[in-house]
Formats: C-alpha cells, structure tokens, sequence
C-alpha cells in the first residue's frame, strides 16, 4: 500500500473515495459536515433513513453523489463520541479500509485523522493517528500464505491511501512537516513488524538458525548495516557452554548472530538488544506435551523482532548506534541432549544446574548477555518468548517488563503506552532470587512454579550487572492462537518508539538530526485523480 499526506478539503477533494466519520448519535465529523453541505444534506438524509447509524465498525457507501469531487463517499461509523478512544479510532481506520478494498476505488483520502481521540495522557495528536493508522491498515492488509500450493486470492484495486489534513495550523497544532515524519514512522514500523511476522510464521524445518543468519545477512546487505556470525567453535572457545548445552540435541548448528546499525559516532555507547533465537523448541529431554507444540516455532519471535526493530531503525536512518545479538539455537531431544540435573559452566564463569531442559531460553540469554559486555553498552535489552507464567500473569494484552535500572524501565514503559504495545513492570526484588539456589552449583535454571516470570528474570539478572537491563517477556504477545493463528509482530512499536526517544540525546553522524532523516523517507503527497 501506498500512503501520503495532504492538505485537503473533502468537498474539493479529488479522489477514488473520500472517507468522512459518523458518530453513533448521528452527529458528523467536521468534515462530513462541510461535505453534507456541498451534497445538499445527501449524507444525513442517509443517517435520517437510517441507513447508517454510526455504530462502531460500519460502513455505508455512497457513489456519484452530486456537488462531491470525489468518486465515492465512505461514510464511516465512529461508535459513540464519549468512548472514541484509540482503539475504537484504529478499528474505524481498519473497517474503512477493508470496506474500499472490495470497491472500484484505486485510492482514498481519509478525513479521519481530524477526529478526536481519547487516550489516558489526553488527546492523541494528527501526527500520532496518522503513524497509528499506518500501522493498523499494514497489519490488516497482512497475509502469510506463500507456503500454500494455491494462495487465496488477495486481489484489491485499492493501491494508495492518503490522509488529509487541515490547512497548516499553529504553534499548537500538526505541521504537514510532523505529519510526514509520522507517516514515515508509521511505514518503516510496519515494514519492521512484516519482516518480524513473516519470519516468525516461518516453520521450523526452514527457519532454521543458519536460516535467521542468512536472513541476518540479507538485512544487512539492503540496508547498509554491518554482520557477523559465530560459528559452534568460536563459541566454544569463548565458553559459552550454556547456549551450546541447549543445541547438542539437535543436528542443526548454533549460530550467535551480530548486526550493527551505526547511526551515531564511534564513541557514542550502543544499544544493544538481544533477542532469543530458539527456532523450534520441543522442551528437549524435559518433552513438552504434543497440543499446540507446533507453535514452538515462534520461540524465535524475539530474535525475529531484534532483525525487524533493526531493519526499522535502517529505514529511518536512526541517529544511534544499535546493536542486535540473537543466540540462535533449536531445542530437541537427543542421545546428546543435556540432561535434568547437568551441570555447565557459563561463559560469565558462574555454573549452573540444569534442572528442567525446557527452561533453554534463559540459558541461551545468558552467554550472548555475558558476551555484550565487550561493546560497553548504553543499556541492553533482551526480548524473549520466555515463561508461560507470564502469559498466565498478563495474557496477550501486555508484554512483562523487568529491569535492574527504574529509569531505563520507565522510558520502555512510556513507549508502549505510546504505541499501544503495551508493557508492564513486575518486581525485580533480591527476594525472589532464593528460589534459584542449588545444592550442587551456583544457580539452577529454574525457580519453581511461584513467580515463574520474575525467577526467570532473577537468573538473567545475574549476568547483567556491569550495565544497565531490561527484559521484555513477550510470550502472551508475540503471536495469537486460535482461528487467528500467526506473530504479531510485537515489540517492534515498543521498541522503536524507545529508540525515536533516545534519538533526542543523542550525537547523530555529521550533526544530522533525527526529523530531518526521518523527514526524507516520508513518501511525496499527491490529489491526483484515479
């Protein structure tokens, strides 16, 4: 899909189909009104007759209508003005658009983006409902079916959206400027969330690790970033006996996988995040029950959204220095395996007692954490479908968030309220830390069934002490189940928003600034008639 920006009126404007809102009550948006007056009331006869009542999610399609430019007119149901929040904006945004891709119309220009939406600090901005519904109509148009001998047929007509704005506002207002930036954020995060999605969706017997380091390699190669991979024997010789304890069992070769986006100055600190690569997990000696195994292939999702975070930060050219570390590993049952009750010694030097082989993840984390102490990073973050105690705690809705410094935790918990990806903080608290003691090694790798989530984090922690951390559990988050089955794409919003705010502070290359190189991917508007 092609997206613009401009300034517009809906009476002039000329396009395939002008959409305009209607609240439950029958009230119209601004525009609508000023487009109900040059249709000679056309648009509330059609609420009068009830043929549209403005409830939330419905459409009424009105062709031709004369004292209109445009080809058609969309009226779109708002629901009720007092409960117009975010979601209920994004879900008229998503029936519009779903509606005009079973019409004629080759492209539409939204007046939705004038409507006021409600959200816990306020009111959303222009700029923010633009980057919003970028984001939400990518996501709905998704599909993963190149797998499939016959894919569904996907054929729309409708290739351009454009959002109108008013004419240039104040100081208090959205410039055409912020709007573009907006929409440019909103286009690089989708197309981070596609490759995050398309490569979680992958099964296991093709998304291998070496499949996630060519991929690795093919990112780096598009976007101007630069690649390493470490092979099985390099990661023996730097004692990461933990990830490599997890990948005997399988007859697929480890990779630790380092991607770096150099956007700022060579002695500016990196972000690092660190993403699980477990690319199918069966629970290896400790054998997961058969129901629902076949989503273990979405253990990768958080190696999967460090590579689309990545590609995100590319295509806007982000003024810092990132860094991507993915210990990418398979998790099987073998003569080999590691065993309940093994013991092996970390590349941190601190042993650990593997009493449950389904708890690899944390195992994996733990080198490639140890491992990036070598960059002197800023802060790190890991991101890691982890516990299922976190999906018992927090469901699908929001993502668990634990972290050794509150200000780091804050800035991440800020984001995803920002972008409705959504995080919350559990304790990090020494006390919890006792459930991972062992008779007969350092730690063990897990801490029982109390506060699974929180154990989890407890034993990552102990190798993050040299910088400040967080851990992002996106278990309940990265993919759905059901009828809907398929990854989500989360964090990359979270994640992202959290890199556009450090972009504030930090020193970018040859004194570029962040608006301005954010500003240069915005795609051109256009009124051109279709």
């Amino acid at each position: 899909m092609e997206f613009s920006i401009k300034i517009d009126s809906p009476e002039k404007t000329q396009s395939g189909c002008v959409v305009v809102g209607v609240f439950q009550s029958g009230k119209l948006s601004a525009s609508a009104k000023t487009l109900d007056q040059a249709v000679k009331n056309a648009i509330s006869a059609q609420i009068k007759h009830g043929d549209m009542t403005g409830k939330l999610g419905t459409t009424l399609l009105l062709q031709k209508t004369p004292g209109a430019q445009a080809d058609r007119i969309l009226l779109a149901g708002c629901g009720e003005e007092e409960a117009f929040n975010e979601k209920n904006y994004l879900a008229t945004v998503i029936a519009a658009v779903k509606h005009l891709i079973n019409t004629g119309a080759t492209e539409a220009t939204l007046f939705l983006a004038e409507l006021t939406v409600t959200q816990a600090a306020g009111q959303s901005d222009t700029a923010k409902k633009i980057r919003q519904a970028t984001i939400a109509i990518q996501e709905s148009l998704y599909r993963f079916d190149q797998l499939k001998s016959k894919p569904e047929s996907t054929a729309q007509n409708l290739r351009k959206i454009s959002y109108a704005i008013s004419a240039e506002p104040g100081k208090a207002g959205t410039t055409l400027t912020q709007a573009k930036i907006a929409l440019a954020e909103g286009v690089a995060i989708a197309e981070g969330m596609t490759l995050t999605r398309n490569l979680g969706n992958l099964p296991g017997n093709i998304c291998t690790p070496t499949y996630l380091a060519n991929e690795a390699k093919k990112l780096a190669k598009t976007h101007n970033l630069s690649v390493e991979v470490l092979e099985k024997n390099a990661m023996e010789k730097l004692g990461m006996n933990t990830l490599l304890s997890v990948a005997r069992g399988s007859r697929e070769a480890p990779k630790l996988i380092i991607l770096r986006h150099e956007g700022s100055t060579k002695k500016t600190p990196p972000i690092v995040l660190v993403g699980k690569g477990i690319t199918f997990d069966s629970g290896g000696i400790s054998l997961k029950p058969g129901h629902e195994m076949d989503e273990m292939k979405y253990d990768m999702c958080g190696a999967a959204s460090v590579l689309g975070t990545l590609k995100t930060a590319a295509l806007l050219k982000l003024p810092l220095n990132i860094i991507g570390v993915i210990p990418a590993s398979e998790n099987l049952p073998d003569g080999a395996a590691s065993k309940p009750g093994d013991i092996v010694t970390s590349m941190s030097g601190q042993t650990i007692e593997i009493l449950n082989t389904d708890a690899e993840g944390r195992l994996v984390l733990c080198d490639a954490l140890t491992y990036v102490e070598r960059f002197n990073p800023d802060c790190v973050i890991d991101i890691a479908t982890l516990t299922g105690a976190c999906v018992i705690s927090l469901g699908h809705v929001a993502s668990g968030l634990l972290a050794n410094q509150e200000d780091l935790a804050k800035e991440l918990l800020d984001a995803g309220q920002t972008t409705s990806d959504r995080a919350w903080q559990l304790p990090l608290w020494d006390d919890y830390q006792d459930q991972l003691k062992s008779n007969f090694a350092d730690m063990a790798n897990i801490g029982g069934r109390p506060a699974g989530s929180i154990t989890a984090a407890c034993f990552l922690s102990r190798f993050t002490k040299k910088y400040p951390w967080a851990h992002l559990d996106i278990a309940g988050t990265a993919w759905r189940s059901g009828k809907e089955k398929g990854a989500t794409g989360r964090p990359v919003p979270l994640l992202t928003q959290f890199l556009l705010n450090r972009t504030q502070q930090a020193p970018a290359k040859k004194d570029i600034s962040a608006n301005k190189l954010r500003a240069s991917t915005a795609p051109k508007s256009s009124s051109k008639k279709k």
